[in-house]
């Protein structure tokens, strides 16, 4: 097992380690000599005997009522977080920082820490490490890495490992939702940890499954025709060029302000493909650059999620077009069943100092948190110098709602009362509402109205919009709709959680609540006065209501070129990577170029003088965020809030003039240069123990100037030593990996004298080398899902005869049940054994027939689907309706997600095994006609695993799936 403060002792002498890490770091930290170091709290040897209880660490959502029963205890639970606390002096320490970073007078104004700055005076003590590690891997769990910041660690083992340490025990739950049942599990009664280390215990996550919902909102109930102009005069669309008029970005462009020298980080809980930020790049007129993409350690191996993959495509899409000079990155988490999703992603963009620019389209109401928030990261992020963004959500003043009549998960009273969305809430993050058009009058929204331009022939314009459209808040609330769920408008309200931060003070309208009331600026959020247009593969964005349903995305421009479709979605996921864009650019040109940290004090001090909020800001003063009543709403109307003159908790200061508010935007005190770190592997899938060189470049965002100093590596977590010198403003790092899978590295540049710090990363997928020898077997646990929700089993692969390498998956049956369960979706990454320990996978089944409808041939080409043994003609080809003889058995979800693998194209053909790396799912199709959901039943299937080198080396299991 790895034991990371050993290795590093063997690099340093061990008695002069702490001393050498406190002393480097303590010469660099900003603030007086006199600022709080990190000194150890735990006396003597932990142990289990004396036990302290962390309070708030059993979720909300983990209901009695909804138990049914334990976790299986060999459950593998990959990249559980244990994050230490700070001592009331490193608090307070911590706050007076801020508040001087943020101090115009303060000799530490916008002097940021890097993340070992931040562990030498906030982290916890080297020797109080060692002994968590120590006693964590003295309960078979593997210390996966260690936080730069020293403020949490990362560790792997099984439900049965936890239940024993933690003093708990875990149980699944079958929760009812808007759409069904959904599955989870999680803690069922509080964790504890032994009373000798309580004291350095903050709280410990990634116990459960439970993850944040994305906060964008497709069109649920007809097909959009909103009012991009196209080109039959019909209809009109937002694209890039139209929010540039919109909000006054076009001055800053034409002055070469477009966010060079700046990086936002998107973080999501989806793998995407390149192909889609390419496709929507091209239909905008733009650019192409692909993001830099980093799987999160320990969360997993890649792979795409039906909604998640639609949120991260958009994020992407919108912040790159705004901030078209601005290094854009991905931050994502693998497909570990107890990730926490995008909670991790926001720690590692954090903790890895990822992106000057950090922006989330994630979040949860706060009555859902109990004691899981995120605080202490984004207290470092705003040492760090980090600007953190998030919208505020879609269900209006009830945050909490979840479509669910007579709801009792929440309840119904919590789902009716006003809540708010957290992070948006957080003190150290810029909440972003939404706006719509005002619908005062129906000009606004009509091509050739003077507001937007006439349709011109046959040629869509992509830049329609004429000047800035009035707006209210945005609430397209719909009563009896007919589906789950209708709420979509702005979130907003007053912190249950956080009182009211000093700065959030000096304009007309702010509530005198005491608490922190969000959001604080507010965006276009509509889905139909109007839409957005973006690109996305993930069917859950396309519009499949009307005939012929959407077959693609973007392969025709913004349109599928099979039934016209454009892809359009509203939602605050919209405003808020639209609004990172914007302070791209602000930071660029007034010359942020380590970033601005905490930019709340400077817009409410902006918006305190009238002059200038009625020059920068577009003060919305109609419209509300109210519940209706309704079949799908609230029992009884719920009264939200109002849009009023200053600020209101609809739309905070309003939506923003960037032209005006750029200029006045007070100017940065320095004279750094911003810089870019790029680092490029010379393979990106090299097999296990091959080495890989990764070449790191540090150029200045502008001039010619050669940046000097040293990068620091950092692979999965954990850091290399020494720092490399740059040359030439290059350096080279070498190195091999002896686990199969993804591993992130990360080359962090330390700045000079003229240029600033910045941060690059690179994600590579490291494959088993088959032994050609040896044997394994296979086990599958029995399924049992409601239909039209998924299902999961537990894979388990145990080697013999010293058999290594890469398996590939597949699933057959009888001739009836394939025919029975031809609507479904199996989903099951490769697995790679790399010694003779056991490995186990999860596989998962959706028995919903719309998620599994299958694209046809006008999906694009770089997709490319296979259908397996026993799947007849007729699911998407010339054939027409789904025949009774197509079959279940398909090639599993396997191995890496690259940019040409996902849900693929169907070919007719009979495949036992393909090509590594490529995705495959079972899913049926039916060329416009209605497909339903499995007939409930239970079924026999068989699993089969291959090696995919040496196809002798084989094993298979049976397993039942039982639908309800």
């Amino acid at each position: 097992m790895k034991n990371i403060v050993s290795s590093l002792g063997r690099t340093f002498p061990a008695l002069g380690l702490l001393a050498f890490v406190g002393m480097s770091l303590l010469l660099h930290a900003a603030g007086s000599s006199s600022a709080v170091r990190a000194t150890p709290r735990i006396a003597g040897e932990i142990s289990s005997a004396a036990l302290s209880q962390i309070p708030g660490s059993v979720r909300a959502q983990a209901q009695a009522q909804f138990d049914t029963g334990r976790l299986a205890a060999a459950t593998k639970l990959e990249g559980m977080t244990l994050y230490f606390s700070r001592t009331k002096q490193q608090q307070a320490d911590l706050q007076r920082l801020i508040a001087a970073q943020q101090d115009p007078s303060s000799g530490q104004y916008h002097k940021w820490l890097t993340p070992e700055q931040f562990a030498a005076r906030y982290g916890v003590a080297d020797v109080d490490i060692a002994k968590v590690q120590s006693w964590l891997e003295q309960q078979g769990f593997a210390v996966d890495s260690v936080a730069r910041s020293k403020t949490f660690l990362r560790f792997s083992g099984t439900a049965g490992q936890a239940e024993s340490a933690f003093a708990t025990e875990i149980h699944t739950y079958s929760i009812p939702s808007a759409t069904g049942i959904e599955k989870h599990f999680a803690p069922s009664k509080p964790l504890s940890v032994p009373a000798a280390m309580a004291s350095v215990v903050g709280s410990i996550h990634d116990l459960d499954d439970f993850k944040p919902k994305p906060h964008y909102v497709k069109n649920r109930i007809a097909r959009a025709k909103p009012h991009y102009t196209y080109s039959d005069n019909s209809a009109v669309y937002f694209a890039p060029g139209d929010i540039a008029v919109v909000y006054d970005i076009n001055p800053a462009y034409s002055a070469g302000n477009t966010g060079v020298g700046q990086s936002i980080t998107i973080v999501g809980q989806s793998a995407i493909l390149t192909s889609d930020i390419e496709a929507f790049q091209t239909a905008a007129g733009l650019a192409v650059k692909d993001p830099s993409i980093v799987l999160v350690p320990n969360s997993g191996t890649s792979a795409t999620v039906g909604g998640d993959e639609t949120e991260s495509d958009l994020d992407l899409e919108w912040s790159g077009a705004i901030a078209k000079g601005a290094t854009i990155n991905f931050v994502y988490t693998g497909n570990s069943q107890n990730s926490n999703g995008v909670w991790d992603s926001i720690t590692y963009a954090i903790d890895n100092k990822l992106g000057t620019i950090i922006s989330s389209s994630y979040g949860s109401c706060e009555a859902e948190l109990a004691g899981f928030t995120l605080e202490t990261s984004f207290e470092q992020a705003a040492a760090q110098g980090q600007t953190v963004i998030s919208a505020s959500g879609d269900d209006g003043s009830t945050d909490c709602f979840t479509g669910q009549t007579g709801g009792d998960n929440p309840t119904t009273t919590v789902q009716q009362t006003n809540s708010v969305d957290y992070p948006s809430s957080s003190p150290y993050v810029t909440g972003v509402g939404g706006t719509e058009i005002s619908q005062a009058s129906s000009k606004y929204e009509t091509p050739g109205d003077g507001y937007w331009a006439s349709a011109n022939g046959s040629s869509d314009i992509l830049t329609s919009a004429l000047q800035y459209i009035p707006e209210q808040s945005w609430n397209e609330d719909q009563s009896n709709c007919g589906v789950p769920d209708c709420l979509a408008a702005g979130g907003g309200g007053a912190s249950t959680l956080f009182s009211k931060p000093t700065w959030q003070a000096g304009v007309p309208g702010i509530p005198s609540d005491g608490k922190r009331d969000v959001p604080d600026i507010a965006l276009n959020a509509a889905i139909y006065n109007p839409g957005y247009l973006f690109c996305s593969s993930d069917t859950a964005a396309w519009d499949t209501s009307d005939f012929p349903p959407q077959q693609s995305s973007c392969t025709s421009g913004f349109f599928d070129s099979s039934s016209g479709d454009p892809t359009v979605a509203g939602g605050t996921s919209f405003a808020a990577p639209i609004f990172a864009g914007m302070v791209a650019i602000i930071n660029q040109q007034q010359n942020y170029a380590a970033g601005e940290g905490l930019i709340n004090p400077t817009l409410y001090s902006l918006a305190s003088d009238a002059t200038t909020y009625a020059s920068a800001f577009h003060d919305i003063t109609s419209g509300n965020n109210s519940c209706p009543s309704g079949t799908e709403e609230c029992s009884t109307s719920v009264t939200g809030f109002t849009a009023g003159t200053g600020y209101d908790q609809v739309t905070g200061l309003g939506s923003l003039d960037l032209g005006n508010l750029v200029g006045a935007w007070p100017a940065s005190t320095s004279t750094l240069i911003a810089t870019t770190t790029t680092i490029a592997a010379s393979n990106t899938a090299p097999v296990v123990g091959a080495n890989v060189t990764f070449a790191v470049a540090v150029a200045s965002a502008s001039g010619s100037t050669v940046p000097s100093g040293t990068v620091s590596i950092n692979v999965d977590g954990t850091a290399i030593t020494p720092a490399l010198t740059l040359n030439a403003g290059s350096a080279s790092y070498t190195t091999s990996f002896a686990t199969a899978g993804g591993h992130t590295i990360t080359a962090a540049y330390s700045g000079d004298t003229t240029h600033a710090a910045s941060t690059g990363s690179v994600t590579v997928t490291a494959s088993a080398v088959s032994s050609n020898k040896g044997t394994f077997t296979l086990t599958a646990n029995n399924i049992t899902v409601t239909d039209g929700s998924v299902g999961t089993s537990t894979i388990t692969i145990t080697p013999a005869g010293g058999y290594t390498g890469t398996i590939q998956f597949s699933l057959t049956g009888s001739t009836s049940t394939l025919n029975a369960l031809a609507n479904t979706c199996p989903t099951l990454a490769n697995a790679s054994v790399t010694g003779s320990s056991v490995v186990t996978q999860t596989m998962s089944i959706d028995t919903n027939a719309a998620n599994c409808l299958a694209t046809g041939s006008s999906r694009k080409t770089k997709h490319t689907t296979i259908w397996a043994s026993g799947l007849g003609s007729g699911l998407n080809g010339s054939n027409g309706p789904l025949a009774a003889g197509v079959a279940f058995g398909v090639l599993l979800l396997a191995g890496f997600l690259g940019r040409s693998s996902r849900k693929l194209q169907l070919v007719l053909g009979v495949f036992l095994l393909a090509t590594v790396g490529l995705v495959f799912t079972g899913c049926g199709g039916n060329n416009g006609n209605t497909v339903s959901n499995p007939a409930k039943g239970t079924y026999t299937l068989t699993l089969t695993g291959t090696d995919t080198t040496s196809s002798a080396i084989t094993a298979s299991t049976n397993f039942t799936l039982t639908i309800q």
